[in-house]
């Protein structure tokens, strides 16, 4: 899977995606510093999902219309043991093959997933 991990992923959860063989550029050290709408244009311009804990990705994304190659993944779960967060992102993560095209909210619970808007002609 090709991801894109924001700046403000804990580098266990990068490196733990990485060793599971995923493609995985991360905001923090391949973006340093980047506005969220060039992140999602790196991730429009590579195919990337992005991951994220920050909710104004969701608006973000809907605004810019990513292509069907895209999608954003919200968690909206407890960072308190690192080690424990980067299982249940990894988890969640190799659950589903139909990221692309979506805005998924992920809680402790629940996944909440919603078709992003297609883009406008131009």
């Amino acid at each position: 899977m090709k991801i894109l991990a924001d700046e403000n992923m804990p580098r266990v959860v990068v490196e733990a995606l990485r060793a599971k063989g995923h493609d995985v550029f991360w905001g923090r050290t391949d973006l340093q510093g980047a506005a969220d709408d060039m992140i999602l244009s790196h991730a429009q311009r590579d195919g990337r999902i992005v991951i994220t804990f920050d909710k104004d990705f969701g608006e973000l994304a809907c605004r810019q219309g990513l292509p069907a190659q895209c999608g954003v993944v919200l968690f909206r779960v407890p960072i308190t043991v690192p080690g424990r967060l980067s299982e249940r992102i990894v988890s969640v993560l190799e659950s589903r093959t139909d990221w692309n095209g979506v805005f998924a909210v992920v809680h402790a619970t629940h996944i909440r997933i919603r078709p992003l808007p297609k883009p406008a002609p131009s």
